[in-house]
């Protein structure tokens, strides 16, 4: 079964075109290491919660909006070996460079993780 990459991030509302210039510049790299896809949806219907919600989790303030994105990879082994190599210290992509393509986003609060799917229905 697949394994996915989860993410969630508050980005200024006035980056949302520098997020997704930065997203389409750089996600191909994951699909190169063999990822399935990469899904970045930006907030549209985020309710506030009474006691925790995607924007709490994330401090987004007034001005950001909430990203989520996952990665779907074939398998925890792919994943595995991918991210190892982007994350080499010899491993070398311009469009992960920060000078040329940086985050429009604070990645201090960021909140991501590994999970293994225990329902699939659909394609």
């Amino acid at each position: 079964m697949t394994y996915i990459d989860g993410f969630v991030i508050a980005v200024p509302k006035a980056n949302r075109q520098k997020f997704i210039d930065h997203a389409e510049h750089a996600d191909p790299i994951f699909v190169e290491m063999g990822a399935i896809r990469v899904i970045e949806c930006w907030a549209d219907d985020v309710p506030a919660g009474e006691h925790t919600d995607f924007r709490k989790a994330v401090k987004a303030a007034e001005d950001e909006d909430v990203v989520f994105s996952w990665i779907e990879w074939p398998d925890k082994a792919t994943r595995d070996a991918g991210m190892a190599k982007m994350m080499a210290p010899d491993f070398v992509d311009p469009r992960m460079d920060p000078v040329t393509n940086p985050m429009p986003f604070d990645g201090k609060r960021m909140i991501f993780g590994g999970f293994v799917p225990v329902v699939a229905l659909g394609k």
